[in-house]
């Protein structure tokens, strides 16, 4: 059986790619937005200013821009 994989895209402001590995792959979605969640700030500060959420390389949510509070 192969399973799901869900992974974030996450880019700059201006809307350059980083690196892939900034982002763990997962086999749920649920996973995936869950992570997001804890990990934002962090990834923010390491220059992501959005994410897309992929599933099997599909974006498969609206992108999520980070804001800071």
């Amino acid at each position: 059986m192969i399973r799901p994989r869900w992974e974030w895209a996450l880019e700059t402001d201006e809307g350059v790619r980083l690196d892939a590995s900034l982002s763990p792959v997962f086999t749920t979605q649920f996973d995936a937005e869950q992570w997001l969640g804890e990990h934002w700030r962090s990834l923010r500060a390491a220059g992501a200013a959005q994410a897309r959420l992929l599933g099997e390389g599909q974006q498969v949510t609206p992108t999520i821009v980070f804001r800071a509070p």
